[in-house]
């Protein structure tokens, strides 16, 4: 890491990058940024945006589980209670006749509710408290390479799997002419923004998640032709919204997160702008 720490102290010759915490959130964010972005990209397309965050809000649900458990690592709790919590909600959203945002907000509601009520009675609710907005800042080296695993498998999803999940998306009933197990597809990506989401919680935060990982992907959508300006817009405006939120909040004392979110509000609202305009002119 000491390697890495030294380019980035040559290539960003400013005062903040002279902070090993500093160092760490910049690598945080360039790596967790482009997964956010793909994911959000497929979530925007299957209209899921309730679905990853009712999973953000089973964080704390996983946590009170982990911590009646006697767990040592709540890490482990969150992942597992949001990759059953992600498969059931498939299972009920395809055997029942309720719109999925129905499903998605009982489910999301259920989830908070207890866990909020779990973690008050036991009296630990300050000590998790900071998993509802995050601290980037506290990200740790250890820490670090987990987040370069979860980039690497992610990359490794989304180069096999994508073109079967975007056609189940697409036409799910012309996806299962094509032989594409359906129901299979569904769940492996469910189970992959359950998996990216519980281990970015501590650091993005419960009530932010869901901000960081729709907005660059929504934006994107305003204004690409096609699917490959789709991602790529996507992940550079996932970068640009969170190295410059880090910057920003570094001088201004701001909390990154909401920072990084208002910055992905802004160029939401520029993009949206820039298709109005262009659909005005032809």
């Amino acid at each position: 890491m000491e390697l890495i720490y030294n380019l980035l102290e040559v290539i960003l010759p400013f005062d903040f990058m002279k902070y090993t915490f500093m160092k760490n959130a910049f690598l945080a964010i360039i790596l967790v940024s482009p997964i956010f972005a793909l994911i959000g990209t497929m979530i925007v397309n299957k209209k899921m945006a309730f679905f990853s965050d009712a999973l953000g809000h089973s964080a704390l649900t996983g946590i009170a589980i982990g911590m009646i458990l006697g767990m040592t690592n709540i890490n482990i709790s969150m992942i597992l209670f949001a990759v059953v919590f992600a498969l059931l909600l498939n299972f009920i959203k395809n055997k029942t006749t309720y719109g999925v945002d129905t499903i998605i907000s009982v489910f999301s509601s259920i989830a908070i509710a207890l866990g909020l009520a779990i973690l008050s009675q036991s009296g630990n609710f300050n000590k998790y408290s900071s998993y509802l907005v995050g601290d980037i800042l506290s990200i740790t080296e250890g820490e670090i390479i987990y987040l370069f695993i979860a980039f690497v498998l992610t990359g490794v999803f989304w180069y096999y799997l994508f073109n079967k999940i975007n056609a189940v998306s697409l036409n799910p009933t012309l996806a299962k002419s094509k032989g594409i197990n359906v129901n299979l597809m569904e769940n492996l990506f469910a189970v992959l923004i359950a998996i990216m989401v519980m281990i970015s919680i501590r650091w993005v935060g419960i009530l932010l998640i869901n901000s960081l990982i729709i907005l660059p992907a929504a934006s994107s959508r305003n204004i690409s032709l096609n699917m490959r300006t789709y991602h790529a817009f996507s992940i550079l405006f996932a970068l640009i919204s969170g190295l410059s939120g880090l910057i920003i909040s570094y001088y201004t004392n701001i909390p990154t997160g909401p920072m990084i979110v208002i910055i992905s509000g802004i160029i939401y609202f520029v993009t949206f702008g820039i298709k109005k305009l262009c659909v005005s002119n032809k």
